[in-house]
């Protein structure tokens, strides 16, 4: 997983190419979301951009959904984004962790993202996570880990 090139946005929205492995050495708040200008992606990102500051000591957020680069400089633009979004068009990192799933929505069934949110530590593994994850309250669950987990 950590040898996965994706396509994305730096926080300053220049596009690049990013894998894992160039944050090795720093933790890394690692959320996926399903789809990029949607009610609950938005509040999500939203609260993400809102605590950078809480959330920047503990480690570099990322936002990946397999939504395309034009769709992610759009959102990232639309809604102040201060940290990096992933394009993951072929789920590659999200079948890596186990976040591209059979969902269903009025009966009809089809892939994709699961909403989750990692914490890998400084060697990339994966030090906690959250499956399933409800957007309100989710970035605080977050910040209250990582400020008890003691290790800044």
């Amino acid at each position: 997983m950590n040898n996965i090139k994706l396509n994305g946005l730096d926080i300053n929205g220049e596009e690049k190419e990013f894998s894992l492995k160039d944050f090795s050495g720093k933790r890394v708040i690692l959320y996926f979301y399903p789809k990029d200008k949607t009610s609950g992606c938005t509040q999500e990102a939203c609260d993400f951009r809102d605590n950078i500051n809480r959330l920047t000591p503990y480690g570099t957020v990322i936002g990946v959904s397999p939504d395309s680069i034009k769709s992610h400089k759009s959102f990232k633009e639309k809604q102040g984004l201060n940290f990096v979004l992933l394009s993951d068009t072929e789920h590659k990192l999200a079948e890596s962790f186990e976040v591209w799933k059979e969902k269903s929505m009025y009966g009809r069934k089809y892939m994709g993202i699961e909403r989750s949110t990692f914490i890998l530590d400084c060697d990339g593994k994966i030090e906690k996570e959250w499956r399933k994850v409800k957007v309100k309250g989710h970035v605080d669950e977050v910040i209250d880990y990582l400020s008890g987990a003691g290790n800044v």
